[in-house]
C-alpha cells in the first residue's frame, strides 16, 4: 500500500489527513521509489491554502484533497521497461513535475527516470531530500540571465534573498565559477551572508537597494515581488540580465481571473522590462517557473557528488507530525522542513 499526506481542502491553517491507496505500477521509463524523505518547500505551504488553483488546475494541479511535494530521496523498488540507469534497491533522489499525478508527500512515488540520480553513499536521505526542487528552481533562473561558467568569472551578481535556500544554492554555484557576489540578506543575517561568501552583505531595508551600486551584470530577485523595479536600478550597461522567483503570476490570475490575470502579468512583467532595457538594452529580464530540467539536475549530481552543494535541514519529521514542517515554512523559520515518510 502507499501511505500519502492528504490535504483535505484549501485552508491555513493546513487541514491535513493521511489515506492509504494501492501501490502505483510504474510505466515505460518509470521508476517506484519507497521514499525515505521529502521535503516541504514555500510553494507547498501556499498551495495548502490554495494558491495558484486557477493556473496549476490546468496540469491538474489544484483539485482537493490535494497530495503536495516535488523533491524526492529513497530507494528503488521496481521499475518499468525501458529503465536501463537504475537498479532494484538502489538508493536515489530527484524529483516530480508538479502534475495530476500528484505529489512527493507519500512513501511510494513514481518518478521519470530522467528526473532520478542516484544517491552518493555519503549522502543522507534527509540532507538530499532538500535540494533538487530548490536547485532546479535557482538553475533556471541563473540559466535564464545568460550567466554561465564562461563568463562568470569577475561578474558582479546581485542576489536578494541571499540567505534563503534559493540565495545559498546560488552562491554555492556562482563563486566557484569566480563571481563577485553583493548579499541582501534578511534582518539579523549580513554576518552570515559574508560568511557565506558574499563580497558584500547588506540586511533589507528601505534604503538598501537604492544605496548599493548601479553596476551589476545579474541581478537575482529570490525575495520580493515588491523589489524587482528597485532592482533592476542597480544593473550596469553591459548587464547579463535578472530574473525573479517571486513573480505576481499565479497570485494575479488568482485574484483576478483569466483576462485580468493575464493583462495584469503582461503589464507587471513589461514595467520592470522597460527598467531593465533602459539601464541594459541587450540585458535579459525572466520570471522564473519551475519544471524539472535535466541539465539542472546533472549539475546538482555534480555538486552533490564533490560535497559542494549543501542546505540546512531545520526540521525533520514524520507524516504524523506533518503539521510541525508546515508551520515551519509558513513561519520562514531557518532551514529546510523535510518529512520522513
Amino acid at each position: 500500500m502507499r501511505h500519502e499526506l492528504v490535504f483535505t481542502e484549501a485552508a491555513a491553517p493546513p487541514r491535513l489527513a493521511t489515506r492509504s491507496v494501492d501501490l502505483p505500477r510504474p510505466g515505460t521509463g518509470e521508476v517506484l521509489v519507497r521514499v525515505q524523505a521529502t521535503s516541504v518547500n514555500p510553494i507547498d505551504a501556499k498551495r495548502a491554502t490554495g494558491y495558484g488553483r486557477r493556473l496549476l488546475g490546468l496540469k491538474g494541479a489544484a483539485r482537493f484533497p490535494l497530495v503536495l511535494g516535488n523533491d524526492v530521496a529513497g530507494v528503488v523498488e521496481s521499475f518499468g521497461a525501458g529503465v536501463n540507469r537504475f537498479a532494484l534497491g538502489q538508493r536515489v533522489y530527484g524529483l516530480l513535475g508538479t502534475g495530476r499525478a500528484g505529489g512527493a508527500h507519500a512513501s511510494h512515488v513514481v518518478v521519470p527516470q530522467d528526473f532520478l540520480l542516484p544517491a552518493p553513499d555519503h549522502a543522507d536521505p534527509t540532507a538530499l531530500a532538500a535540494l533538487p526542487y530548490s536547485f532546479t528552481t535557482m538553475w533556471l533562473a541563473l540559466r535564464s540571465t545568460g550567466i554561465s561558467p564562461g563568463n562568470a568569472r569577475g561578474a558582479r551578481v546581485l542576489i536578494n534573498g541571499a540567505n534563503g535556500g534559493l540565495g545559498r544554492l546560488a552562491m554555492q554555484v556562482l563563486l566557484p565559477w569566480g563571481s563577485r557576489i553583493t548579499a541582501i540578506c534578511g534582518k539579523g543575517q549580513r554576518r552570515a551572508g559574508l560568511e557565506l561568501g558574499a563580497e558584500v552583505a547588506v540586511e533589507h531595508g528601505p534604503t538598501c537597494i537604492p544605496s548599493l551600486p548601479a553596476d551589476f551584470d545579474v541581478v537575482l530577485n529570490f525575495a520580493n515581488w515588491d523589489d524587482d523595479a528597485l532592482l533592476a536600478s542597480r544593473l550596469g550597461p553591459r548587464a547579463m540580465g535578472q530574473a525573479t522567483t517571486v513573480h505576481p503570476l499565479l497570485t494575479n490570475f488568482d485574484r483576478l481571473g483569466w483576462l485580468g490575470g493575464a493583462w495584469a502579468s503582461r503589464r507587471d512583467r513589461s514595467r520592470i522590462r522597460a527598467i531593465v532595457a533602459s539601464r541594459a538594452p541587450q540585458a535579459r529580464y525572466a520570471w522564473t517557473i519551475f519544471k524539472p530540467d535535466r541539465e539542472a539536475l546533472e549539475a546538482l549530481a555534480e555538486g552533490v557528488r564533490a560535497r559542494r552543494l549543501s542546505l540546512l535541514v531545520g526540521v525533520a519529521v514524520p507524516f504524523d507530525n506533518a503539521i510541525a514542517a508546515f508551520d515551519h515554512v509558513s513561519a520562514g523559520k531557518p532551514g529546510r522542513a523535510v518529512l520522513l515518510p
